[in-house]
C-alpha cells in the first residue's frame, strides 16, 4: 500500500524493517537553528536520516526572497539519493510540532514527483506517547538513484499571486495565527498584516486536541466552508516563509481537496517590496 499524506504510528512501527521505506527527521526551531539537530542526536526514531529546514529543505536568503527560499531542487535530489530515497521509496517524514516542518519536506518531494511521502500523523510527540521506541544510533546510508520530475505548477511567485489577486481568480489563504494575520502582533517578520484579500486559517486548527490530524471528513466541511464554491486547485496557501503553509496543503489533499498551491515566498517576502500592499486589522 501506499502512503500520500498521512500514516499512523501504529503502520510505521510495522514497517520499521521495511528497506523500501525511508524515515526523515524535519525537527527544527526557528528561535535556534541547531536545537532540531541536536534533538535529533539525542533520540529518534530508529532508522531515521535527518533534514535540516535552512541548509537542506532552503536556499540562501537574499535582498529579494522570503526567509525560506526554495531549495535548489537539484542539491536536494542529490541529498535525497544519499539519504537512500530512489524513486520507488516509500518516505515517511516527522517532527515535533505537530507536521509545521515535515509538511514542507512532504510538499517538495510532491514537487519532484514523488507521491509516495506522508507525514506521520502526530509525530514524535505521538510516538512517544505509543512507547514506541527511540535511538541515538546514527543509520547507516546506502545511497540511491533518485530522478526528479519537477513541477514548477506546484507554487506561484509573487507577481502571479498579485495578477491572481487583481483578475479574482483564486482564493488566498494565510497559515498564520490570528494575531498575526491581523497585523496585532508579528515575533518574526519586520512588517505586521497580511495580503490582501487572504482568509485566514492558521494551520494548528487541522489538528485536534491530541495533535492528531482531524479527519479527512471534517477537514473537507472545513476547508469548503472556507472556499465556497472555489475549485481547489485554485486556492494557494501562505505563511510567514512558506513552510507551515504546507500543513493547509497536506490537509486538503487529506481530505480529498486535491491540486492547491503554495505562494513559496510567503508574507517574508512580500514584503520586501514596500509597493506591495499590505491590510492591518482585518481592513
Amino acid at each position: 500500500m501506499t502512503y500520500t499524506t498521512l500514516i499512523s504510528t501504529t503502520t510505521l512501527q510495522q514497517q520499521l524493517d521495511n528497506s523500501d521505506w525511508i524515515i526523515i527527521d524535519c525537527r527544527f526551531s526557528l528561535a535556534d537553528g541547531k536545537l532540531g539537530h541536536q534533538a535529533y542526536r539525542h533520540g529518534h526514531i530508529p532508522k531515521a536520516r535527518y533534514a535540516h529546514l535552512d541548509k537542506d529543505l532552503s536556499s540562501r536568503i537574499t535582498d529579494f526572497t522570503g526567509r525560506h527560499p526554495l531549495p535548489d531542487f537539484g542539491l536536494l535530489t542529490k541529498k535525497l539519493g544519499d539519504w537512500g530515497v530512489s524513486n520507488t521509496t516509500q518516505v515517511i517524514i516527522y517532527d515535533d510540532a505537530g507536521g509545521a516542518f515535515a509538511g514542507r519536506l512532504w510538499w517538495l518531494l510532491r514537487c519532484l514527483g514523488h507521491d509516495k511521502v506522508a507525514v506521520l500523523d502526530g509525530g514524535l510527540k505521538h510516538w512517544q506517547t505509543q512507547g514506541l521506541p527511540v535511538t541515538t544510533v546514527l543509520p547507516m546510508l546506502k545511497p540511491a538513484c533518485f530522478r526528479p520530475y519537477l513541477n514548477n505548477s506546484e507554487w506561484l511567485n509573487a507577481t502571479q499571486v498579485q495578477n491572481n489577486l487583481a483578475q479574482k481568480t483564486m482564493c488566498l489563504i494565510d497559515a498564520r495565527t490570528p494575531e498575526r494575520y491581523l497585523g496585532e502582533q508579528e515575533p518574526i517578520d519586520p512588517v505586521a498584516g497580511h495580503i490582501p484579500y487572504a482568509v485566514n486559517r492558521a494551520f494548528p486548527l487541522n489538528l485536534d486536541n491530541t495533535g492528531l490530524f482531524l479527519t479527512s471528513d471534517q477537514l473537507y466541511k472545513q476547508f469548503k466552508q472556507l472556499i465556497g464554491k472555489i475549485a481547489p486547485e485554485q486556492v494557494v496557501h501562505y505563511c510567514g516563509s512558506g513552510v507551515t503553509a504546507c500543513h493547509n496543503i497536506l490537509a486538503m489533499e487529506h481530505a480529498g481537496l486535491i491540486g492547491s498551491k503554495l505562494y513559496a515566498g510567503s508574507w517574508s517576502e512580500w514584503i520586501r517590496n514596500t509597493n506591495r500592499t499590505v491590510v492591518r486589522d482585518n481592513s
